[in-house]
């Protein structure tokens, strides 16, 4: 009996052992685990030590400035991703929401009445990103085009609609109101800061707690096993790429109200890189399924902290290009981590 015992417990503590990770494994696990945060930290870091004046508010405030853009953008991306799509038109959408407000406040409209064509300047730009997104959307979902190919589609022609339609001139404009969204301050910090962030808390709360938001990872997760669950695949879809390109619009719509001018050319360039690197670091996986919404403003920061030390030392900006792509594959090594 106590031969048989003692077996018994040698085998449970064999088993005990084979279960507990090894030490390159723990560390993997942890790496894959915690490696966004660390990575912020590191380059919290090296900008504390070695870039003059970081710590400075008016730093801050720049920085703030541009997080807001790109996390903006990549929250959208985020929820796209969780669908197991991919979005290539922000950038243009951007451009093209951008290009028609300095329009309006420099038609009849705009002129004639100051307060209808403020209005005017947020509702026709977001609408106009809204019917990009259904485009989107239905070609994704509906004529079964490949994600890649359809916003493609957009990426291509969004901003040169917007250069048509500004000429391809920088368009100006002055209007206080307007340019709030993009030089205001709220407890003393950027509001287009505040923006991102209530942004990011109704993402999280949709995806988190809505059935809107189970739809959609139910459809990134196994698309054919939501169908036949009951889920509307199609209607997710469609409202997912939506909702990516009205953000976009937003975005757009900050840029210029940072600017107080239009430049279609600019307006949004590459951005779709930053937001889907800013996805990927802060923890979505590309074959869908998450959508870690909190995880997309983390990796805002980094995108923008990476070009900001890249700059501010004196590194040239193809670099910061270099640094991204290494950044994505960093991204996807460390997911391949958390499957193991």
């Amino acid at each position: 009996m106590n031969s048989a015992s003692a077996d018994a417990n040698h085998d449970q503590g064999k088993r005990s052992s084979s279960r507990r990770p090894s030490g390159r494994l723990a560390w993997r696990s942890t790496l894959a685990r915690h490696g966004t945060l660390i990575a912020l930290a590191a380059l919290l870091l090296v900008n504390v030590l070695f870039t003059p004046n970081f710590l400075h508010l008016q730093t801050l405030f720049v920085n703030i400035s541009q997080v807001a853009t790109i996390a903006i953008v990549a929250i959208g991306m985020t929820l796209v991703i969780a669908t197991g799509g991919i979005d290539l038109s922000v950038g243009a959408v951007m451009a093209l929401a951008g290009a028609l407000a300095p329009l309006i406040f420099g038609s009849e409209l705009g002129v004639a009445y100051p307060l209808l064509g403020l209005v005017a300047a947020f509702v026709l730009p977001l609408a106009v990103a809204l019917a990009c997104g259904a485009f989107n959307g239905v070609m994704i979902s509906v004529l079964r085009v490949q994600p890649i190919i359809a916003t493609l589609i957009l990426f291509i022609s969004g901003r040169g609609i917007a250069q048509v339609l500004t000429n391809g001139n920088l368009q100006t404009f002055s209007n206080p109101g307007f340019s709030y969204l993009g030089t205001g301050r709220v407890l003393g910090l950027p509001f287009q800061g505040w923006l991102a962030l209530l942004i990011a808390v109704l993402a999280f709360w949709v995806v988190n707690r809505t059935i809107h938001g189970r739809h959609l990872l139910a459809v990134g997760g196994n698309e054919r096993a939501a169908a036949l669950s009951g889920v509307p695949v199609r209607r997710v879809k469609i409202g997912v790429y939506m909702v990516c390109a009205f953000l976009a619009g937003i975005a757009g719509l900050v840029v210029v109200a940072i600017n107080s001018a239009s430049d279609a050319a600019r307006n949004g360039n590459l951005m779709e890189l930053d937001a889907i690197a800013a996805a990927v670091v802060g923890g979505a996986l590309l074959q869908g399924g998450r959508a870690p919404v909190f995880g997309a403003l983390l990796g805002a920061v980094i995108i923008q902290l990476v070009k900001y030390t890249l700059l501010a030392n004196g590194i040239e900006d193809e670099v910061a290009l270099v640094a991204k792509a290494l950044i994505i594959v960093a991204a996807v090594a460390l997911q391949q981590g958390r499957r193991e």
